[in-house]
């Protein structure tokens, strides 16, 4: 989880993709800033203290999240478009076509012509290569970067790239280094490029002083070097005055696909869910959430529609296996069995039965129940149902003792800090039960809350001596490992692997996944991986928790345009009729 990707909260999206710094203002809703939406406008809130913060279409690892996506794709086309069946429509990608050869190692890419940037000039093969150039640069491991990207996983980024190409203005080659399996390299490879026009950013000669500027002017959508795009909507920063509050879109006149009909697409900033809640009652706001803690007042707001939606992914806590975390707790936690018993203390039926409405599923794999996906594993069986009993009983038979109240061997004490996302009150009732809940099995916990950029920020291993376990809220959708095998997540080294896990044999089922094959043996490979993940615990799975949404009753379109397999809203497919 983007990758991003990352993923995130349960505010708003149960799962996601990574953020970093940036926050916004305290205190009410920043839609107390703007008039109550008349007219053409759509007024959208982000989940409580959570702001955008990167609007380069080539992502850091650091600040990889959905929302941060979500903004780029207002801005950027894709290569290739996945499709709401995790497809890939070339209608709305810049590529017309993509062939191969018979073992999976020469893509070639034909660009569609129609495509032009905001000022007049053709979208090219060049700026397709010079973005995947990029991101071969921040995929490198080379400490002179200023970020990662691809790591071990995600697309083979940049291990089995070879090359990449001009074949003219409007064609691109993509060589590989081994054979591969083409769905995973065209949703996980060619899906991750999503071009920036090399003619305005490419104003660099050394690769390392490039990306830093990029990286200095990331989060600033009004700098020039955003005038120019190709994506339906444009940045205004004439009306996006006020720093972190709010985020303002207009259409783009010169977009090649479906034009937008709103006037102007408003991203709000939230100090809290009961600050976004008011704003939705007061029509402040018309494209939102309902906070799962308010659900019973959901009848307050007349004028919206209520409907959920399940993104692809999953929801997990993320566990620290470096020698630098603090307690010696990654000495503890490489411990299969005590991961076990960790999860036998997540009551996750219960969370989804008392904070989520019923609108949830259980989850101890990486791929979700909801929505239905050709990749779930109906006949997989948790290994570690909800059982503090049986957790506690786990411990003691590995040597663990009770001393003081909490569970003991030798110099080691099974006794952490949760480190949570602040400013959702559903969370806060989870690490609660939780921290209960693993009392009976004798482990201590401490809880800190922290707000959400802050927090992803400081979840790496350049951090690894400050965190222990971390929960941003929510967890990973599969942006852009859309192909969803994992490496981005659980390979040794990967962007995504934030806890460091590590595991030879999770690495070799991952990687056979990247193989090509019989449509059989793609499916057997990809089994293979999900079991051995959902036995494995390389992370604590917690309950996949449905969206809650409200959309003012004369807005069209947010549900039924929405992706949930890349998590992402397609305003310029919106009406208003008031």
């Amino acid at each position: 989880m983007k990758r991003r990707s990352l993923t995130l909260l349960a505010s708003a999206v149960a799962g996601s993709s990574l953020l970093l710094a940036g926050c916004g203002t305290s205190g009410a809703s920043s839609a107390s800033a703007i008039k109550s939406p008349v007219g053409n406008v759509a007024l959208v809130a982000l989940p409580a203290q959570v702001s955008p913060n990167w609007f380069f279409p080539v992502e850091s690892s650091t600040a990889f999240s959905v929302y941060n996506s979500q903004m780029n794709s207002l801005m950027y086309v894709p290569l290739l478009h996945i499709s709401k069946t995790d497809g890939i429509d070339y209608a709305r990608s810049l590529a017309s076509n993509v062939s191969w050869n018979s073992n999976g190692t020469v893509y070639t890419i034909t660009l569609n012509k129609k495509w032009h940037w905001s000022n007049g000039t053709p979208v090219t093969s060049q700026d397709v290569v010079w973005t995947a150039q990029l991101l071969l640069a921040t995929s490198s491991n080379s400490s002179s970067l200023p970020w990662g990207y691809g790591g071990a996983g995600i697309g083979g980024l940049p291990t089995r790239w070879q090359s990449v190409t001009a074949d003219g203005p409007y064609k691109v080659i993509v060589t590989l280094n081994k054979p591969s399996n083409p769905q995973w390299f065209l949703h996980n490879g060619l899906g991750q490029i999503v071009p920036a026009p090399k003619a305005v950013w490419d104003i660099h000669k050394n690769m390392d002083n490039e990306l830093k500027f990029i990286q200095s002017v990331a989060n600033d959508p009004g700098s020039k070097y955003f005038d120019v795009v190709d994506g339906a909507f444009k940045f205004d920063a004439a009306a996006s005055k006020t720093n972190n509050q709010y985020w303002t879109f207009v259409p783009n006149p010169n977009y090649d696909g479906h034009k937008a009909s709103i006037q102007k697409l408003v991203y709000v900033y939230e100090s809290s869910n009961s600050a976004e809640f008011g704003a939705l009652k007061q029509n402040k706001i018309n494209v939102g959430y309902l906070p799962f803690s308010l659900y019973d007042s959901r009848n307050q707001l007349v004028d919206d529609r209520f409907s959920t939606a399940y993104p692809f992914g999953f929801n997990y806590l993320v566990l620290n296996f470096s020698d630098k975390a603090p307690g010696n707790f990654g000495q503890i936690i490489r411990h299969r069995y005590v991961r076990q018993a960790l999860e036998m203390g997540i009551n996750q039926q219960g969370m989804i039965n008392s904070f989520y409405h019923g609108h949830g599923v259980t989850e101890f794999s990486p791929i979700p129940a909801k929505p239905v996906t050709q990749f779930y594993d109906s006949n997989l069986t948790n290994p570690a149902p909800y059982n503090p009993a049986a957790g506690k009983k786990l411990l003691e038979d590995h040597g663990w003792k009770l001393v003081n109240g909490v569970m003991t061997k030798g110099n080691l004490k099974l006794a952490f800090t949760l480190d949570y996302v602040s400013g959702v009150s559903a969370v806060e009732n989870q690490v609660q039960l939780m921290k209960q809940d693993w009392a009976q099995e004798g482990i201590q916990v401490n809880l800190e809350s922290q707000p959400f950029n802050t927090l992803i920020a400081d979840t790496n291993q350049a951090n690894a001596n400050k965190w222990q376990v971390v929960w941003w809220g929510g967890g990973w959708t599969y942006e852009p490992d859309y192909y969803p095998t994992g490496g981005g997540l659980f390979a040794t080294g990967s962007s995504a692997n934030y806890g460091a896990y590590q595991s030879t044999t999770m690495n070799n089922l991952i990687q056979a996944t990247y193989e090509p094959g019989t449509s059989s043996q793609i499916r057997t490979r990809m089994d293979a991986y999900l079991a051995y993940a959902a036995k494995q615990l390389p992370v604590l799975w917690m309950p996949w928790t449905a969206t809650f949404n409200e959309t003012a009753n004369y807005i069209h379109g947010v549900n039924s345009t929405y992706n949930p397999i890349t998590n992402t809203q397609y305003p310029n497919y919106w009406t208003i009729n008031h």
